[in-house]
């Protein structure tokens, strides 16, 4: 049994938190899970799985889903066989029809990778009968307190889902030419985001939670490659956009491999995701919308162009090869929403 737990809000009979008197408030329930592909991330995944289990707020279980590769699974079935206090359930993905997709999954990475973590996170919440639904990536490493933030902002009953700050740890130092609000492009927080708990429209699936009802009544994960932004938008649809918020203090430490410190990958995500975001946008319907990446684009050339400035003026040159890298990363950006635009028209038109 769990050790411990925060207070919470339950769901409600209907899938809607029912409002009660803090001596009424029953505790939240969760459990976490982690998508994993190759073994060449074995380490990483021990260390994700042993952090998850170490939290001062136990999970009532630990969901390792392994995304079509037999090797793997086999190994982290023999590794946490035993486990228990939380158990950890090891189970295959069995979702495949990703893998029909490799050339978009290698656009949208930035390299020839084949995982998309969509149909892997899917599968594994399926499994969860907790209230919350935890998300962490087998490259992610948990703070001890990292569930106890993510829960402690569910206490407020209109919030359905909380993403907290991976931060980056390298794997080869970070470039001096890379600007501070685009290490989003290797799936870290990033400057610009809100210094304390606060409304957020787009959270970061490799530290994000959701209530499991919510989960369930927008239909879960429905893209491979943008699931947690997909996700995200259908939540704030449905449940409102300040249903949705961040938690600085809620940290995992994000490993960041050499490849994604490089600068064809920087110009490649900056380009694809973009071009790769208006066929998601489309097929969401009513609940597409790009006022997260229009606030994104104007604090860059307001707040964070004149910061850049200022800090060139003050002697520091790498503070213009920054602003020049960021500049080019929106140019690129918006090359790819256009392309993204003239793809649609061009489908349409064959």
């Amino acid at each position: 049994m769990p050790a411990s737990r925060v207070r919470g809000e339950s769901d409600l009979e209907a899938g809607v938190p029912s409002v009660v008197t803090a001596a009424e408030r029953p505790t939240l329930s969760v459990s976490v899970t982690i998508p994993a592909y190759t073994m060449e991330r074995w380490e990483l995944l021990c260390e994700s799985v042993e952090s998850v289990r170490a939290q001062t707020v136990a999970a009532e279980q630990v969901v390792v889903c392994i995304d079509n590769n037999e090797e793997l699974l086999r190994r982290a079935e023999r590794e946490w066989a035993d486990c228990s206090d939380p158990a950890v359930v090891v189970i295959p993905n069995r979702h495949s029809e990703h893998l029909d997709h490799l050339a978009a999954h290698g656009l949208a990475h930035g390299t020839s990778r084949r995982f998309g973590a969509g149909p892997a996170r899917s599968a594994a919440a399926e499994l969860v009968h907790s209230d919350v639904i935890a998300f962490i990536d087998d490259d992610a490493r948990a703070e001890p307190d990292w569930l106890a933030q993510l829960l402690s902002v569910f206490e407020s009953p209109s919030i359905v889902a909380v993403g907290g700050a991976p931060l980056p740890v390298y794997e080869t130092g970070r470039p001096r030419w890379y600007p501070d609000n685009f290490d989003w492009v290797f799936g870290c927080a990033y400057q610009g985001l809100p210094s304390s708990a606060a409304p957020l429209r787009h959270l970061i699936g490799a530290n994000l939670a959701v209530r499991r009802y919510a989960w369930e009544a927008v239909g879960g994960f429905m893209d491979s490659d943008f699931d947690d932004l997909d996700l995200c938008l259908r939540l704030a649809q449905r449940f409102g956009s300040e249903s949705l918020y961040y938690a600085p203090d809620a940290v995992v430490h994000h490993f960041v491999p050499a490849e994604r410190v490089t600068w064809r990958y920087f110009y490649r995500r900056c380009y694809f995701v973009n071009r790769g975001k208006v066929k998601v946008f489309r097929s969401l319907g009513g609940a597409a919308n790009l006022m997260a990446e229009r606030e994104f684009v104007l604090r860059a050339l307001t707040t964070q162009v004149g910061e850049y400035l200022r800090r060139a003026a003050k002697g520091q040159p790498d503070a213009l090869r920054q602003l020049a890298a960021m500049m080019a990363g929106i140019a690129l950006a918006v090359l790819g929403h256009v392309r993204g635009r003239m793809d649609r028209v061009t489908q349409r038109d064959a």
